[in-house]
């Protein structure tokens, strides 16, 4: 393989052959649903209870028969006994919640009526059948499909399904994804002699890492793999029971870039190269049907790389739903410049209501991105944008 980037592959066009390669998991798990917020659902959930079981007040007030009221107004009040039964133009005191007593079929709002003595009541406003009354399965029915196989339960959703009496949900496993940081210059974060000259605190895996489980997934981190083809060959062989591989570093065409031609040994490159600034060197292939992600050893650039495919390809993997990015469209501060052939990423901050560019270019900056609140994609085909023209800026997760 040549040590140089032969033809750079457009953003889109990569995104659509590694996506291709991405299958949703094929594998459950049965958990309590307290556990659930933000899991798939797996098979479909249908009630095997009413909801509500008994007819019940859907208002605070007062239980009587609807015909009673009629003509009932604030003008022309009309008397009623209170008591614990219903009969002819005798109330009910209910809550919301309570059952309705046997006989009555509607409610009357406690806004609506006034104790003129201790068992005499004062109704307002005239009502109609079942006004204010919640009849058995008027929520949910016995028999009723609540939620298809998935959905993507949110907090309120496990409420409802509290609500028919589960206990537990089968949803989809979250996908597996191994990490794997490699290179010489690498030390861990955990050692406690600082770095000396040449060396470099490995934190890409640590923002990898919590990407991935940010989007859906469950993490295995190896430890820094040295470059040497075999070392990274051996780890990329001991990750394959994961659904996805992300290589952290190694993937430009440097002299100890070696986890390209080692992928392509064992498997087949898809994508080496892509025109991003930054992001350049990303790579993507295939081993053994497993979606392998190569990101760039600069900070920034592997931001890039894990925002264009990390991302998408573990909600699929999770069975989870595209879901639209934050944006807002501010105009710009100042002038932002790009490279001509190359999707740039530009960092942007807002203040007073405008973007301001942070910076284009500068990949091993990582500070760059903690102090922008997002970024504009600048298409190819673009040089830059003007002062003063509107941007979308995508906000920062």
């Amino acid at each position: 393989m040549s040590r140089l980037f032969k033809e750079l592959t457009p953003v889109h066009v990569a995104q659509e052959r590694f996506m291709k390669i991405v299958r949703p998991i094929d594998r459950s798990e049965r958990l309590p649903i307290e556990e659930c917020s933000g899991r798939v659902l797996a098979e479909d959930v249908i009630s095997s209870v009413n909801v509500p079981h008994y007819r019940r007040a859907a208002m605070d007030g007062y239980a009587l028969r609807a015909e009673e009221t009629l003509g009932a107004s604030r003008t022309s009040p009309i008397l009623f006994t209170q008591s614990e039964t219903i009969a002819p133009q005798t109330c009910v005191r209910v809550h919301t919640g309570s059952p309705l007593p046997l006989g009555a079929d509607a409610v009357v709002m406690i806004e609506e009526t006034e104790v003129v003595d201790h068992d005499l009541v004062e109704v307002r406003a005239q009502v109609h059948p079942y006004e204010n009354v919640s009849e058995i399965g008027e929520d949910i029915k016995r028999g009723e499909l609540v939620f298809h196989e998935g959905h993507l339960l949110r907090p309120v959703d496990i409420s409802v399904l509290a609500s028919i009496r589960l206990t537990h949900a089968t949803v989809h496993q979250k996908p597996i994804v191994s990490i794997i940081p490699t290179g010489d210059e690498l030390i861990p974060r955990e050692r406690r002699e600082p770095p000396g000259p040449g060396e470099i605190i490995e934190t890409n895996t640590l923002m990898t890492e919590l990407y991935a489980r940010k989007w859906g997934a469950t993490t295995n981190v190896s430890k820094i793999i040295p470059d040497d083809p075999k070392s990274i060959r051996y780890a990329i062989r001991e990750n394959l029971g994961s659904d996805m591989i992300i290589l952290c570093g190694g993937t430009s065409v440097g002299e100890k870039d070696h986890a390209p031609r080692v992928i392509e040994e064992m498997g087949r490159i898809l994508t080496r190269g892509i025109r991003a600034s930054p992001g350049k060197p990303t790579t993507l292939a295939e081993v053994r049907g497993r979606p392998v992600l190569c990101m760039p050893g600069y900070p920034v650039a592997g931001y890039v790389a894990l925002q264009l495919f990390a991302k998408p390809a573990i909600r699929k993997l999770a069975h989870l739903p595209e879901l639209p990015e934050n944006r807002t469209k501010l105009p710009l501060k100042e002038k932002i410049t790009s490279r001509i052939g190359y999707l740039t990423f530009a960092r942007i901050k807002i203040e007073d209501n405008t973007a301001r560019p942070v910076m284009t270019s500068g990949a091993s900056i990582l500070s760059s991105i903690t102090r922008s609140d997002g970024y504009t994609i600048i298409p190819e085909n673009t040089e830059g944008y003007e002062k003063g023209g509107s941007v979308e800026i995508i906000l920062a997760e």
